[in-house]
């Protein structure tokens, strides 16, 4: 019998009738659901009908679960790499929002889908993460990212500079509004929208892209992903602003900041129609061209 986890976003009475499918069909199978806390109150203020369920929390262990369900959009899957990282646990995305790179899986291909997760039809997709170390206790301790890594400023008056170590080996000071390091797949988040190169999700690197840098002449540079970035941070300001993903803190320039590769990965299921040249063409619309 599966244990299946879901986790999901804010949905309106639009939505309600499509995510109501999903929990119909979960417990047309028998599988032991389970819903993490914060989706719990949002599906019930819309009063869906649920199968038996139990309710998962952060930093609960959850290398019971056989799949983790997401419900929204690409930002709704990053949230749940934090439920399940160094599980082991595979992520199926199941895309409600907008764009989708990640939640592949889109509304209208749903049964299908579920139906390939029930019978094992699927590829597993590994993704490497970003591991990060500093001198104070940031992120409750959730310090990984499998988008990116990112320093900005806080205010709108005045850049920073942002001292960059490459193993120990000055590699430039950027004088920016931020930069950002990117893993493979957040190569097409935040870094392309700042001019950073697409890097296929299986290449052993990251990707260091300054945000409005000062400097015309400094570019994006990839780096393999066994090197030890280091930062130290200037400017007028006392404080700025870092980022795992989606999860930001601030803090001030004594902090020491370090980036390596996260010992764990994260395993996105891929099934047999999707593949990520497919996504790129559809969602990004890359290599559009009117002669094709």
């Amino acid at each position: 019998m599966m244990n299946i986890g879901i986790h999901g976003k804010d949905f309106g009475p639009e939505g309600k009738d499509f995510i109501q499918s999903v929990f119909s069909i979960l417990e047309g199978w028998n599988c032991h659901v389970h819903i993490s806390n914060d989706y719990l109150p949002l599906v019930e203020r819309q009063g869906l009908k649920l199968p038996a369920y139990e309710v998962f929390r952060y930093k609960s262990d959850l290398s019971y679960l056989d799949v983790m369900l997401t419900l929204g959009g690409d930002g709704t899957l990053l949230e749940a790499v934090t439920y399940i990282a160094g599980s082991d646990v595979p992520i199926l995305g199941i895309n409600t929002g907008r764009l989708g790179f990640l939640a592949t899986t889109s509304k209208e291909s749903i049964n299908e889908a579920l139906k390939c997760l029930h019978d094992q039809d699927y590829e597993f997709d590994e993704r490497t993460l970003l591991h990060l170390d500093s001198n104070a206790n940031l992120f409750d301790g959730l310090n990984f990212s499998l988008n990116d890594f990112t320093i900005l400023k806080k205010d709108t008056t005045s850049m920073i500079v942002v001292n960059t170590f490459i193993n120990g080996e000055f590699l430039n000071s950027y004088w920016a509004d931020g930069i950002i390091v990117s893993s493979p797949t957040g190569s097409t988040g935040y870094s392309i929208s700042c001019g950073g190169p697409l890097v296929l999700p299986q290449s052993d690197n990251f990707i260091i892209t300054p945000v409005s840098p000062h400097n015309l002449t400094v570019r994006p540079i990839v780096v393999p992903d066994s090197s030890e970035l280091s930062f130290t941070v200037e400017g007028r300001s006392n404080s700025f602003l870092i980022s795992l993903d989606s999860r930001i803190e601030t803090v001030d320039n004594s902090i020491r900041l370090t980036v390596t590769k996260e010992k764990f990965k994260i395993r996105l299921i891929k099934l047999k129609e999707n593949n990520y040249f497919k996504t790129l063409r559809q969602k990004l619309n890359w290599g559009l061209d009117v002669r094709n």
